[in-house]
């Protein structure tokens, strides 16, 4: 699954239950292990009115920073049940997925097959990427980091395995949002879950991709409403705008990064 998600990719599976929808790659504690972040959780959180509204918003944000992925080698890292690397492959990109979770990549192989597209799904943690250096030409990583305490190694990884002039879109929970408020009185609350949650912000994602040698690139918000239905419906439609122009208030923050290509 997405690394706090469970897979790499649709942060709203578990917005429902933490917001996102991955396992936290971490060699502290793996997402896999906190209760409820399953394939059901997934779908539980997609049969939601909010939960089909913020997965919209989401999930165009992350297409548009991504592009067109015909014929490009895309690594989806917390891929969680394979939808968002789905959708990649039905786009025309080469996809590979991984995720910390078997039950998710079981989950992801399943959905592949209904779809009837090629996707190379293996179990394995976004620091310790099973790929050859300068394979991918896009990697996408959707709410993985939301319980990792050191995201660095992840982000040299898909420094790595990223080809010169290569792309790395992330998408994580905002730290400054009325969700992520709400999570932290949760935590203040006695929460297990949410007392290792890490939430993050577009300076601090900027940073970590610069330590790794990626050069960002652009950053937007997105999901600027509260947690109800009637403020999502509402409000849905003029995310986008608000994404242009500040992260302040967003329950989702993505990023683009470049690997800078090889210099003569």
């Amino acid at each position: 699954m997405r690394v706090c998600r469970g897979g790499g990719n649709n942060g709203a599976a578990v917005w429902q239950i933490t917001h996102s929808r991955r396992t936290p790659m971490t060699t502290v504690e793996p997402t896999c292990d906190l209760p409820g972040l399953d394939p059901d959780t997934y779908a539980r959180w997609r049969a939601s009115q909010v939960g089909m509204i913020t997965e919209r918003v989401e999930r165009r944000l992350i297409l548009d920073l991504i592009g067109d992925v015909r014929g490009e080698s895309v690594l989806d890292v917390g891929c969680g049940d394979g939808d968002l690397a789905v959708q990649l492959s039905k786009h025309g990109g080469i996809v590979s997925g991984i995720d910390i979770s078997e039950p998710m990549i079981e989950a992801a192989k399943q959905r592949a097959a209904r779809d009837k597209v090629d996707i190379d799904f293996r179990v394995a943690a976004g620091q310790d990427i099973p790929f050859p250096a300068e394979q991918f030409d896009i990697v996408a990583a959707v709410t993985i980091l939301c319980f990792v305490e050191n995201p660095a190694p992840i982000f040299d990884e898909v420094a790595r395995v990223l080809r010169p002039g290569g792309r790395f879109i992330i998408g994580e929970l905002g730290k400054w949002s009325s969700w992520a408020a709400a999570r932290r009185i949760r935590a203040w609350s006695g929460s297990p879950l949410w007392r290792k949650g890490r939430f993050r912000t577009a300076r601090e994602l900027r940073m970590l991709a610069t330590r790794a040698g990626l050069e960002p690139t652009r950053v937007h918000g997105a999901v600027y409403y509260p947690r109800f239905g009637l403020a999502a419906r509402l409000m849905a439609p003029w995310d986008h705008h608000l994404g242009g122009l500040t992260t302040i208030g967003a329950a989702f923050v993505a990023l683009e990064a470049v690997k800078p290509p090889f210099t003569h």
